[in-house]
């Protein structure tokens, strides 16, 4: 039996007999000749009929076996001809557009309605394409800088963060709650394995009905011991991402050709500016003053943005320095400055994209941020351990991978690069 190829494959067995499978994406009948376009993970590929083939609808799933020759013409420059075909598999039901039409025809509703058939239109398809590159260089450039992938659990007895958009669970009884990050198990697996990273899912019950909210995303984390400050963890953030472009660029080249996107550069350096300058900036050039704010509106931003584009030629920004009211209890002040912290916001094209940051590393330190919060250390007492054994100096960072795919790709919501969302609204499909 002859093994399957891809389509993408077809010019390099040209004159030789070969199979392959997939979906039926087109069809047309002229007088003396039926043209068949195959889809399957690598591409299109134009089978060649004497003989019109039985009525078989669109994503028919199919077997083809034939001759490969070379046309100029044909996708990717070769067709198959003299071919034998099978169906595997008919459909019951059309899609709930055309697929093979270059321009998607249903609007956001009806692709996420219909998202397993959605979904294999080309340019449906290529984004998460690109998220899946992105993963892998995310990976490959912390495993070069000597981290340990983890997985920690979902279900766990406080909220990471507040106790305001957290999901609870009845767990045998008891209460629990879905985890809004990873944050407590990878700072106490520093003390383990010193570098550590995660991807996984997270959890928020957001109840925002915008285009960058989710109630679950897929969260990229890293955690690092003995940095000196912030600043180690915005260069490892950097390094991060760098690989992340570069994969996408190496393994999704037919993607972002197919969406006619440019990788944007990394610096080597990523530009910074300290919170209050940003609101400094803010009230100089937009005629708002957003000072005494602990936090940066999605106008601001956008702003913010522009500038680093403007004056530095940047599609990221680091803002550093965000109010210590605004940041977690964990989060590690500035000593010079104790009304702000050791952390940042990384925004890529004018939007947060990443937070991160020193955070605190001494048991009497979590106590005091505990009780001058009001917040009772009993509640938090299997975290604190950790902290009861010795842990350095250490920091991370956390990347939304469906907000970073949105940004990377232009995506207006970012329900267009989330496969089957959960939010506001939706729990199916």
């Amino acid at each position: 039996m002859i093994s399957r190829i891809l389509a993408a494959d077809l010019p390099a067995h040209a004159g030789r007999r070969v199979r392959l499978a997939g979906w039926l994406h087109r069809r047309r009948d002229l007088k003396s000749v039926s043209f068949l376009v195959l889809r399957d993970r690598s591409g299109l590929a134009q089978i060649v009929l004497r003989e019109p083939l039985p009525e078989a609808a669109e994503e028919t799933v199919l077997a083809v076996t034939g001759t490969v020759v070379l046309n100029d013409q044909a996708p990717g420059g070769a067709e198959v001809t003299d071919p034998e075909v099978e169906v595997l598999s008919a459909p019951v039901a059309p899609p709930p557009f055309d697929l093979y039409r270059p321009v998607v025809g249903g609007t956001l509703p009806t692709i996420l309605d219909h998202a397993p058939a959605a979904l294999r239109h080309p340019r449906l398809r290529a984004p998460f394409e690109i998220a899946a590159a992105a993963v892998a260089g995310f990976r490959a450039a912390l495993d070069g800088l000597g981290f340990v992938e983890t997985s920690t659990p979902k279900i766990v007895a406080s909220a990471t963060e507040s106790g305001a958009n957290v999901f609870g669970i009845d767990y045998f009884g008891r209460p629990a709650f879905l985890a809004q990050s990873p944050q407590f198990f990878k700072q106490a697996l520093v003390g383990v394995f010193e570098r550590v990273y995660e991807v996984g899912p997270v959890f928020r019950a957001e109840p925002h009905d915008t285009a960058r909210h989710l109630a679950q995303y897929t969260s990229l984390d890293a955690e690092l011991g003995f940095v000196e400050d912030h600043r180690d963890v915005m260069a490892v953030l950097t390094a991060a991402l760098t690989g992340m472009h570069a994969s996408v660029a190496e393994r999704a080249g037919s993607a972002t050709a197919l969406l006619e996107l440019d990788v944007p550069e990394v610096p080597g350096e990523i530009p910074s500016i300290h919170f209050a300058e940003a609101q400094e900036l803010v009230a100089r050039h937009t005629g708002e003053d957003p000072r005494g704010e602990p936090d940066l509106a999605p106008a601001h931003e956008r702003f913010l943005g522009e500038w680093a584009r403007r004056e530095h030629g940047s599609e990221f920004l680091f803002v550093t320095g965000y109010p210590m009211v605004k940041r977690p209890f964990y989060t590690h002040p500035d000593p010079e400055r104790p009304e702000f912290s050791r952390s940042f916001d990384l925004l890529f094209r004018g939007l947060e994209l990443v937070t991160g940051g020193q955070r605190l590393h001494r048991h009497a330190d979590y106590l005091a941020a505990l009780a001058a919060r009001g917040e009772d250390p009993e509640a938090y007492g299997g975290y604190l351990a950790a902290f009861a054994h010795g842990m350095p100096p250490h920091g991370g960072f956390a990347i939304g991978l469906e907000r970073w795919t949105a940004r990377f790709t232009g995506a207006a919501n970012v329900r267009q690069t989330t496969l089957f969302p959960r939010d506001l609204h939706r729990l199916t499909p």
